[in-house]
């Protein structure tokens, strides 16, 4: 969850720089006025939502067949291979050189077939994108908008890598988030339903 979180994160943190600016300045200027704090859990978050969660196991199952068919090309030049070293005594020059070329550009199929899958810019980045940016993009407007409703000027993300030794749940608005979204906490189910 921590990398599906990243999106979320990422624009929190401009809110972080701003924290220990006006922190530095709020000590510097006595009379700078009290802040509003709050903090959320986005992986809470983010586990309450059923879209979300779908998400993540429609990527899993992708993942994982894409991974049987990375199994299933291993086993193909290994057997390349074996067949190949069995028979080599009995092959020609020609032929060596054929079969040796046949298992290189199997393993270079390989190669490319995983970084196509799993590589940066690949299809399980892409499909991430596809559906787990939206999810991310209506928790952070709830939160933005949870923010101005209530006069906060700081919302801290504490699944992030902001490290907090103490927190006082009654400034814990992860909830609050769930219902400008509309799902009920706890349940991982929409009010409409």
């Amino acid at each position: 969850m921590q990398n599906t979180a990243a999106h979320l994160k990422y624009k929190l943190m401009n809110h972080k720089i701003l924290l220990a600016l006006v922190l530095c300045i709020g000590g510097i200027l006595p009379s700078a006025h009290a802040q509003k704090f709050a903090y959320v859990d986005t992986e809470y978050i983010l586990g309450q939502i059923p879209e979300y969660r779908a998400a993540q196991e429609k990527l899993a199952d992708m993942a994982k067949e894409w991974e049987n068919q990375i199994v299933a090309y291993k086993q193909e030049i290994d057997k390349m291979f074996r067949d190949y070293r069995a028979e080599r005594h009995l092959l020609s020059e020609a032929v060596k050189k054929e079969r040796e070329e046949a298992i290189f550009a199997k393993e270079k199929q390989l190669d490319e077939y995983k970084k196509a899958k799993f590589g940066p810019g690949g299809e399980l980045d892409k499909k991430r994108e596809e559906l787990i940016k939206p999810i991310q993009d209506k928790v952070f407007d709830a939160i933005q908008e949870l923010a101005k409703d209530n006069a906060l000027d700081f919302v801290f993300d504490k699944a992030g890598s902001v490290t907090m030794l103490f927190t006082n749940s009654k400034f814990d608005r992860s909830d609050e988030v769930l219902d400008y979204m509309g799902i009920v906490a706890g349940t991982g189910t929409d009010k409409k339903e």
